[in-house]
C-alpha cells in the first residue's frame, strides 16, 4: 500500500494536500493536522462483486421486529420499541441523565433474555457497577462492560460475545487504528467509528440494535459533523436542568417512528422512572370542595396525546418603580404580551402588581393554546377567587381580546370528558357538530371579557 501524508481540519474535516493557516472549508484559523494514511488500491468495476439489484415493485415489505422494554415512554419515543437492526444516537447536556436512562434500558432488555454490551469510553467498570449497584436491587447476567476506547477492541468484543443491543458511551471517546494522526472526537475519528458500528447494525446475518451516547456542544447540538445525525437511524434529545426533577426525551428524527413524539422521567435516587400519565403529574391532586384561587387548567397537546395542565399564578402589590414579571414556563415576552392583553381588553388593572408564573411539575409551554389559561388564573388570582377544578381552558386570545381557535380542539376536549371534567372554555364557532361528549359542556364565547364574566360571574 502507498502511504501519503494529507492534512485534515479537526473541525469540518476538510483536507488539503498541504499545510494552511486557515481552512477552506470552515474558515477557521490553525485547524489543519497533519495525519499519514495508507492509500488502498482501487479496484476495478469489472472486479467488484455487484450486489443484486431489483425493481420497487418486486421488493417484499417487511416489518422492523422491535425488542420491548419496561419503560413505557422509552418505548413511545421509540415508536413503540428498539428496532432490532437500527442505531440511534442520544444527547443531552452534562449530567441530564443519558447513561443513567441507556444502563436502565440495557438491565431492562437483558431481563428479557437478549445480551447486551455496554462500551464505555469515558468511565471504568468500577464506576458503572457503583451506578448499576445504585440504579438495581439486583442485576442480570446478560450485561457485559467494556471499558476501552478503541473501536478496534470493541468490535473484536462483539464477535466474542454476539450481543443484541450495543451500547457506546461517548462516540466522540473512540478510535480507529486505521486512522492513527486523527485524535478521538476529531470528525474523522468519529465519522468513522459510525460507520464501523452502522456496519455493525446492518448486518443481514446479525442485525443488531446500537445506541451511541453523543457529546452535547455549547449550541445544545450533538458535538462533531452534521453528517453524524444523517447516519443514524433516529436521533434523541434528553433535556431538563439538573436541579429540577423532570426530564422530557423527544425525539427529532426517526427512521421507524413518528418524530414529534416526547416521553417524560422524573429523576430520583433510584434513576429516571418513567411518567406514565403525565396529566396525574403536572396537575394538583385535591378534594372535589377544595378549591385554591390563582389556578386555571388547560390541555397542551405534546406528541400524539392530549395532556392535562395545572397553571398557578401570583398577583402581589409591587413595592418597586418597576413591577416583577416572572414566568417559569413561558417566556417572559409572552407572558408581558398576555399582561397587556389583560389590561387594555380585561380592564384589569396590573402596573402596580408584581406577577408570578408557573406550572405544576415544572413543564414549560411550546404552544399558544395555554394563553387563555394562563390569563384566567392571574385573573383569579387578582380577585382571590377560585375556579372550579372541574373547568378548563382551550383557546389562544388575540390582541384584540377575541378568543382564537387551536389545533386538536376535539381530541383535547374529549380528555377532559374522559377525565370527567364538567365545563370547557373554547373560541365561538370552533367545536365541530358531531362532537359526542357525555360529562363537559363546552361553553363557546367571542372575547376574554366574555370568559371573566362568565367564570366570576
Amino acid at each position: 500500500m502507498k502511504i501519503k501524508t494529507v492534512f485534515r481540519c479537526s473541525s469540518c474535516g476538510y483536507e488539503a494536500s498541504k499545510w494552511v493557516g486557515c481552512c477552506p472549508g470552515c474558515s477557521q484559523w490553525n485547524t489543519l493536522e497533519e495525519i499519514t494514511i495508507e492509500a488502498k488500491k482501487s479496484k476495478t468495476s469489472s472486479g467488484r462483486s455487484v450486489k443484486k439489484i431489483a425493481r420497487l415493485t418486486e421488493i417484499k415489505a417487511v416489518n422492523s421486529d422491535r425488542i420491548q422494554t419496561g419503560i413505557n415512554e422509552f418505548n413511545r419515543v421509540m415508536g413503540g420499541g428498539i428496532v432490532r437492526d437500527s442505531i440511534t444516537i442520544i444527547t443531552a447536556k452534562p449530567g441530564a441523565g443519558k447513561s443513567t436512562l441507556l444502563l436502565q434500558v440495557a438491565a431492562d432488555v437483558a431481563s428479557r433474555g437478549y445480551k447486551v454490551l455496554y462500551a464505555s469510553g469515558e468511565e471504568s467498570e468500577s464506576q458503572i457497577k457503583n451506578r448499576a449497584d445504585r440504579l438495581f436491587d439486583k442485576i442480570g447476567t446478560g450485561v457485559w462492560v467494556y471499558s476501552d476506547n478503541s473501536m478496534d477492541n470493541v468490535l473484536a468484543v462483539v464477535g466474542q460475545i454476539d450481543p443484541d443491543l450495543v451500547i457506546v458511551d461517548s462516540i466522540q471517546t473512540f478510535v480507529l487504528d486505521d486512522f492513527p494522526g486523527s485524535r478521538a472526537g476529531s470528525p474523522t475519528q468519529t465519522m468513522e467509528c459510525a460507520n464501523e458500528l452502522l456496519k455493525l447494525a446492518k448486518d443481514p446475518l446479525k442485525p443488531r440494535a446500537v445506541f451511541l451516547v453523543g457529546q452535547m456542544n455549547k449550541s445544545e447540538e450533538i458535538a462533531g459533523l452534521r453528517a453524524l445525525e444523517h447516519l443514524v437511524d433516529a436521533v434523541l434529545i434528553l433535556d431538563g436542568d439538573n436541579e429540577e426533577e423532570l426530564r422530557g426525551l423527544s425525539v427529532s428524527k426517526n427512521r421507524f417512528g413518528s418524530t414529534w413524539e416526547r416521553g417524560y422521567f422524573s429523576m430520583t435516587e433510584s434513576g429516571l422512572v418513567s411518567i406514565d400519565n403525565p396529566s396525574e403529574f403536572f396537575m394538583t391532586s385535591r378534594d372535589e370542595n377544595e378549591k385554591v384561587s390563582g389556578c386555571a387548567l388547560t390541555v397542551v397537546k405534546d406528541g400524539s396525546r392530549p395532556i392535562i395542565v395545572e397553571i398557578e399564578s401570583l398577583v402581589s402589590k409591587t413595592f418597586t418603580p418597576y413591577p416583577s414579571r416572572i414566568g417559569e414556563c413561558v417566556r417572559r415576552e409572552q407572558l408581558n404580551t398576555l399582561i397587556s392583553i389583560l389590561e387594555q381588553r380585561g380592564k384589569i388593572s396590573l402596573y402596580d402588581k408584581d406577577v408570578v408564573i408557573k406550572t405544576t411539575g415544572g413543564l414549560k409551554f411550546k404552544e399558544q393554546t395555554v394563553n387563555l389559561a394562563i390569563i384566567m388564573s392571574i385573573v383569579s388570582s387578582v380577585f382571590d377567587k377560585e375556579i372550579p377544578n372541574d373547568t378548563a381552558f382551550i383557546a389562544d386570545v388575540g390582541l384584540t381580546g377575541e378568543l382564537k381557535k387551536v389545533p386538536s380542539l376535539e381530541m383535547r376536549i374529549r380528555e377532559l370528558d374522559r377525565r370527567g371534567f364538567k365545563r370547557a372554555y373554547v373560541a365561538k364557532n370552533t367545536i365541530a357538530p358531531a362532537l359526542d361528549t357525555k360529562n363537559i359542556e363546552v361553553a363557546e364565547l367571542k372575547s376574554l371579557q366574555d370568559v371573566i364574566k362568565h367564570v366570576f360571574k
